[in-house]
């Protein structure tokens, strides 16, 4: 049975709120926060899409595909990875890591599936084993190559989970390089580090959130949120992040989320038993709302009706905060619902038509009021599940390790359209372009298509 625990609006709650908000000029009653558009509507940019929540506008995908139907090219792949492809105009991006340690940025024909450019960014091996709490080891369910390439305007921003961050144009000229490690410490992430960076108004924004080992040394190390230009590497602001915690808690994996009202611009970040925001063009922080301690981030957070929904880390509960314009220190008053049990570990949140959809990790897929947090269903869809779902046309496409894809429709009760299944492992999050959807697998890249 789900539990769900609802936080009354209290009078010394509304006093405290007031003390928080700030006014802003124009502020309308109806304003609302909304994410911030990170590129064409019909493109697939960064990791969750043109606006970072996993959904798109296009219409008339498929439902239905298999080797024989709706396939419309499927390209082999050297190498692998779990970043998801950034798809813009005839262009894929996508890196991979390969047998030989080279880490990759491949641009291939959105149309056609053939490789176009084939560049060697770096090279690294893959650590699997190391003394707990000391450096980072990656699961083996993923490599190097867990950050999703980012594309804004003509240039295509890649990172890798060695450290490195580099830009390069889309014709794949090297631009700029930095190795965040060599700059500002080794990773401790106790599984990879695998935060995708995003993109805003000509910056590179990107996270690191691990173990401080704080009561295994004098100095801690830092986790931090640092802006690089797009156009020269130069790093515009750094600002450390040490929430309160300690070990794996503070480990995330989770990607920022840029919203927006009335003028206003925050980055919205989970993971270290915090949920905060920054400023991006400054990267101060805005406002903080601590003590949800939880574990090992991995699902990022989304935005729905002026909602952050995300989780506590590591099954922990799901939750709803109702975005105001915060300043300082949240009160755990400011959270409107959560959901106690059956939360994802690894696949993010989608939200759609005011309904908050998720799946578990062993492929319990909920639907809930995004208001209330009510339930309105449950269904086991079979498999495990890391990928994140994605929300096109009425539809929610579930796509399980094993790849087969349950496609369901975005109503109150639960309607499954269809069912479809390649023969590929698929661990990364798929993406929708152009009107179709690109799944990519272990073994190679597939374009769902009429």
């Amino acid at each position: 049975m789900i539990e769900i625990s609802l936080t009354p609006i209290r009078r010394y709650w509304l006093a405290s709120l007031v003390l928080l908000l700030l006014p802003v000029a124009g502020y309308a009653e109806d304003s609302v926060w909304k994410p911030v558009p990170l590129g064409d509507a019909a493109s697939w940019p960064a990791w969750r899409g043109p606006l970072g929540d996993g959904v798109s506008q296009a219409k008339n995908l498929p439902t239905h595909w298999s080797s024989s139907e709706n396939l419309a090219w499927k390209t082999s792949l050297n190498g692998w990875g779990d970043s998801t492809p950034a798809v813009v105009g005839d262009h894929i991006f996508l890196t991979l890591q390969n047998e030989a340690n080279e880490l990759r940025l491949l641009r291939l024909d959105a149309n056609t599936g053939q490789i176009e450019r084939n560049i060697l960014v770096d090279t690294a091996e893959t650590p699997r084993e190391a003394p707990q709490r000391s450096s980072q080891k990656f699961h083996n369910l993923h490599n190097m190559a867990s950050p999703s390439p980012v594309v804004s305007g003509d240039y295509v921003v890649v990172h890798f989970g060695n450290g490195l961050l580099a830009t390069y144009t889309l014709e794949g000229e090297e631009v700029w390089r930095h190795n965040l490690q060599s700059e500002y410490g080794e990773y401790s992430i106790w599984w990879g580090h695998a935060n995708s960076p995003v993109i805003f108004k000509g910056m590179v924004i990107s996270v690191c959130m691990q173990d401080s080992l704080a009561d295994l040394r004098q100095e801690p190390i830092e986790s931090y949120v640092v802006a690089h230009d797009l156009k020269t590497g130069k790093v515009r602001w750094f600002t450390p992040r040490m929430p309160d915690g300690s070990a794996e808690e503070l480990d995330a994996y989770t990607t920022p989320l840029l919203v927006q009202k009335d003028g206003q611009t925050q980055i919205v970040i989970m993971g270290g038993n915090a949920l905060d925001a920054y400023d991006p063009y400054t990267g101060k922080q805005l406002w903080h709302l601590p003590n949800l301690v939880g574990g090992r981030t991995v699902t990022g957070p989304v935005l729905g009706d002026g909602n952050i929904f995300t989780t506590r880390g590591m099954r922990k509960p799901l939750l709803a905060v109702k975005l105001a314009d915060f300043r300082g220190e949240v009160p755990a008053e400011a959270i409107e619902w959560t959901v106690e049990k059956t939360t994802p570990d690894t696949p993010s949140p989608v939200f759609a038509n005011g309904m908050l959809f998720t799946v578990t990790d062993d492929g319990i897929a909920n639907c809930y009021d995004a208001k209330t947090g009510q339930q309105h269903w449950r269904e086991r869809l079979g498999g495990n599940f890391k990928a994140s779902p994605v929300v096109a046309d009425g539809k929610i496409y579930f796509l399980n390790l094993d790849g087969k894809c349950t496609v369901v429709a975005v109503k109150p009760k639960y309607e499954e359209i269809a069912v479809n299944e390649i023969n590929d492992t698929t661990i990364a999050s798929p993406a929708i372009a152009n009107g179709k959807l690109f799944i990519r697998g272990k073994n190679a890249l597939y374009c769902i298509g009429k």
